[in-house]
């Protein structure tokens, strides 16, 4: 288990500080980006399917959403939620990484569903470069295999069809003024591409899932769709093109692990307590400003420096298969 540290923020983690908050305060203090961790909260909900498979040691969960009243509940879109569980990825095994890399890669595939090989493709690296639980997105960004420029400029460089692909790291609004999503659309409608990947840092409600579980969707990024706040949204409704959301959870909110303790004592000490007065508990527990806080291992700087490299490998290797190794040595 990662040994936490509090993490306090005043930009806001990702791009919804406040209705995250919202969200938690109507939810007890509970809040999760994660499909799987919403579908644990809400056990006998209808509208969603759901599939599990082992590869290796990692656990594949596969939900589809499919109906507006269950969008609703779980706060996430209608379409498909992949998460990938490997515990043991904390012991940093270059093995794993390189297994959860391949599951990445063939995963984006399955959802894509197209040849890569003819493909133009915008990765986008979402959040704050400048904190660093929230730089996943920039630091995928730079290891991305860029080839846009070379197949223009020189297509001779390769010896057979190869993807198009190009990347940015937009910045939060907090830092350039600029909605993601007006800088996100800009290049979009410059470049063209048949899809963008935007990968993003997210928040779990289990400590245990930090830097642990890969989620993809094909439902985009929509900060706030829980609460009804749509803003900013980066899906095929507001770019005209399939948007693949990849995130790594590496934050837990304080508030949330005050709730998940005093449900433990509760449970464990046969105290009965009702919803509402766990809640009445926890608010005194976590002020309005401690609920803020944001908690993150200390070696988040490790984890997001390997982490990103496992996603960056995965991408790079569902738009360029087995070119991968070789295109890698061409642009290094």
């Amino acid at each position: 288990m990662h040994e936490l540290k509090l993490l306090i923020t005043s930009i806001g983690f990702g791009h919804n500080n406040d209705v995250r908050l919202l969200y938690r305060e109507e939810q007890m203090g509970i809040y999760t980006d994660l499909a799987a961790e919403a579908r644990e909260m809400n056990p006998d909900m209808t509208g969603i399917e759901e599939e599990e498979s082992q590869e290796g040691e990692v656990l594949i969960k596969r939900i589809r959403i499919t109906s507006e009243e269950a969008a609703s509940r779980l706060g996430k879109k209608q379409g498909m939620y992949i998460t990938l569980d490997a515990p043991e990825l904390e012991t940093r095994s270059p093995e794993l990484f390189a297994s959860v890399a391949g599951l990445i890669g063939k995963e984006i595939n399955r959802l894509l569903d197209w040849d890569m090989s003819s493909a133009t493709v915008l990765v986008v690296g979402l959040g704050n470069s400048g904190v660093t639980p929230d730089s996943l997105g920039p630091e995928v960004v730079n290891r991305i295999h860029i080839t846009r420029h070379i197949k223009k400029y020189m297509p001779e460089a390769f010896a057979s069809p190869t993807a198009s692909v190009c990347a940015i790291a937009p910045g939060v609004l907090g830092i350039t003024g600029v909605e993601t999503m007006d800088v996100v659309k800009g290049v979009v409608d410059a470049v063209h591409p048949d899809a963008v990947i935007a990968v993003d840092a997210l928040a779990s409600r289990r400590a245990s899932r930090i830097s642990c579980t890969v989620q993809l969707s094909d439902t985009g990024i929509s900060p706030g769709s829980g609460v009804g706040n749509t803003r900013s949204e980066l899906s095929h409704d507001s770019l005209g093109v399939p948007v693949i959301a990849i995130g790594v959870p590496l934050v837990v909110y304080a508030s949330t692990i005050t709730w998940e303790v005093l449900n433990i004592i509760s449970e464990e000490e046969n105290l009965d307590l009702t919803d509402d007065r766990l809640r009445t508990i926890n608010e005194k527990l976590i002020s309005r400003q401690s609920g803020d806080m944001i908690v993150t291992p200390k070696d988040i700087d490790t984890i997001v420096s390997d982490m990103s490299g496992v996603v960056a490998d995965g991408i790079n290797l569902a738009l360029f298969g087995e070119q991968t190794h070789e295109i890698g040595s061409l642009l290094a």
